[in-house]
C-alpha cells in the first residue's frame, strides 16, 4: 500500500481546550472528576453538546438501535464511511479524559476538515458508543458487543441498573434509539478508529507522546472459594482450626510466587474477595476472590492457566475450588492502519512506541468486522478512572492531530 504524505496539518489547541472543558461540566463531580453514567441526564447532556457541535459544520447525525450516534461529513463520492470515536458514559468519579477524549479528537479532526476546506473522497463519521463502561448497565462494552453480534441484544436490553431500571427502558426514555439499518457495519463502513488514554504509566515513563496500539492483550478471569469451619473466635484453638480467609491468604501467596516466574509483561490482579460471616469474633468459613491475569502471547495466558490448575485442593484444612469467570482473546489490530498511525507520529516528529492495549474497548470487538486501530495518549501518573485522570492538553492535540493525518490517508485508498 502506498500512501503519499500530505502536508502536515494541526488541530487548533483553543478549540481542543474548550472542547475539553465544555464536555468535563455535564456529570462533574465538583472534584475535578465526573460521573457520567450511560443514558443519564449527564451522558444525554453530553449528547446534545455533541450533536449542537456537529450539525453547526454540516454533519447530518443519525442513530441505530443500540443508541449509538453518527455525525456524518458527506464525501466527494459516494464510498464507504470513515469512523473515528469512543464513547460519553464514565464509571462513578471518573475522570474527564477516559472514552470522551477519543470522542472530542474525533470532533476536532473533523472540524479541522470542514474549516480547513481539506477535500475528502469518503464520509467521515465521528462515533459516541453507548454503555461502553457498564457502570450503569452490565455488561461493559454493551452496544459494540450487540453490533459484532457478541452480546443477545433481548438480554441487553433487559439488563437492570442499580435503581432497577433496564438499559431499554432507558434507552426509550433518551430519544436516542434509532434504527439497526443505521448500525456501524463492514458494507457501509471500510475503517474505524478509535483515540484513547493509555490508563497506564507505560508512555509517560517512556517520554513517548503516542501509543501505536497493536491490539487488545488476551485475559482470564478466575474465582476462587475456599470451604472452612465457622468457629468463636475465642474458644478454637489455632491448630484445630479451619480458616477459609487463611487459606484463601496461602493461595494468593503461591499465585503470585508462581505467576512472577512468568514473563514479565504480565500483568494480574486479586480485585474482589468476599469473606464470610465477615464478623470480627467468628472465624471466617467461606472465603472468595477473583483473580484477574492479562497477556498478549496466548501461550503465557495458558501459563497462567496451569499454574491455577496446579492450586492445592485444601490449604490450611480448608477446601479449594475454583472456576473460570470469563476469558477473551488476544484481539491484533489491523496491520496497515497501525503501521498508518505510527507513519504519521513520526511525520509529526512525535515520540511513540508500539504497544498492547490491557484494559477492553469497543475497537476490539469492532475489529471483529472490520479494519480497525487505535492510538494512545498519555495519562499523567498512570491514573484513570478516577478524578485525577488527567492527559496534558499538548498530548490532546497531538494525538488529534494524528488521528486527523490517518483518517486523510484512508481516504487516499
Amino acid at each position: 500500500m502506498e500512501v503519499k504524505d500530505m502536508k502536515k496539518i494541526s488541530c487548533d489547541k483553543e478549540r481542543m481546550e474548550n472542547k475539553i472543558a465544555t464536555f468535563s461540566k455535564f456529570g462533574a463531580t465538583g472534584h475535578g472528576g465526573i460521573t457520567r453514567l450511560s443514558l443519564s441526564e449527564a451522558a444525554l447532556q453530553a449528547r446534545a453538546e455533541f450533536t449542537k457541535r456537529m450539525k453547526s459544520l454540516g454533519a447530518y447525525i443519525v442513530t441505530d438501535d443500540m443508541g449509538n450516534m453518527y455525525a456524518t461529513f458527506k464525501g466527494l463520492e459516494d464510498l464507504s464511511h470513515i469512523a473515528m470515536g469512543s464513547h460519553c458514559d464514565s464509571v462513578v468519579q471518573g475522570g474527564n479524559y477516559d472514552g470522551i477524549l477519543g470522542v472530542m479528537t474525533a470532533m476536532e479532526a473533523a472540524e479541522t476538515i470542514v474549516r480547513e476546506n481539506i477535500p475528502h473522497r469518503h464520509p467521515i463519521t465521528v462515533m459516541i458508543w453507548t454503555n461502553e463502561e457498564g457502570a450503569r448497565f452490565d455488561p461493559a462494552m454493551m452496544s459494540s458487543g450487540v453490533v459484532t453480534g457478541k452480546f443477545d441484544k433481548e438480554k441487553m436490553l433487559a439488563s437492570k441498573d442499580p435503581e432497577g431500571v433496564t438499559f431499554g427502558e432507558a434507552l426509550d426514555a433518551s430519544g436516542y434509539k434509532g434504527d439497526e439499518k443505521n448500525r456501524i457495519n463492514p458494507k457501509d463502513y471500510m475503517a474505524l478508529l478509535e483515540l484513547h488514554i493509555e490508563q497506564g504509566p507505560v508512555l509517560e515513563a517512556a517520554k513517548k507522546d503516542i501509543g501505536v496500539v497493536e491490539g487488545v492483550v488476551g485475559m482470564v478471569n478466575y474465582e476462587f472459594e475456599f470451604i472452612g469451619q465457622a468457629g468463636h473466635a475465642g474458644t478454637v484453638p489455632q491448630k484445630l482450626r479451619k480458616d477459609a480467609l487463611l487459606a484463601a491468604s496461602e493461595a494468593i501467596l503461591y499465585l503470585h510466587k508462581e505467576l512472577d516466574k512468568l514473563d514479565g509483561k504480565l500483568v494480574y490482579t486479586t480485585g474482589r474477595i468476599n469473606c464470610s460471616p465477615n464478623v470480627h469474633t467468628i472465624i471466617p468459613d467461606d472465603v472468595k476472590f477473583t483473580l484477574d491475569a492479562r497477556h498478549q502471547d496466548p501461550k503465557v495466558v495458558q501459563q497462567v492457566v496451569d499454574i491455577i490448575k496446579n492450586i492445592p485442593s485444601e490449604l490450611a484444612g480448608c477446601k479449594v475450588s475454583y472456576e473460570e469467570l470469563w476469558a477473551r482473546k488476544t484481539v491484533s489490530f489491523n496491520k496497515e492502519l497501525v503501521n498508518l498511525v505510527e507513519k504519521n507520529a513520526n511525520l509529526y516528529g512525535y515520540p511513540n512506541m508500539r504497544m498492547y492495549s490491557g484494559p477492553g474497548h469497543d475497537s476490539q470487538f469492532a475489529a471483529d468486522m472490520l479494519p480497525v486501530t487505535m492510538i494512545f495518549v498519555p495519562s499523567i501518573g498512570g491514573h484513570s478512572h478516577c478524578e485525577i485522570e488527567k492527559t496534558p492538553l499538548d498530548n490532546c492535540v497531538k494525538g488529534a492531530n494524528v488521528l486527523l493525518q490517518t483518517i486523510l490517508d484512508i481516504d487516499k485508498m
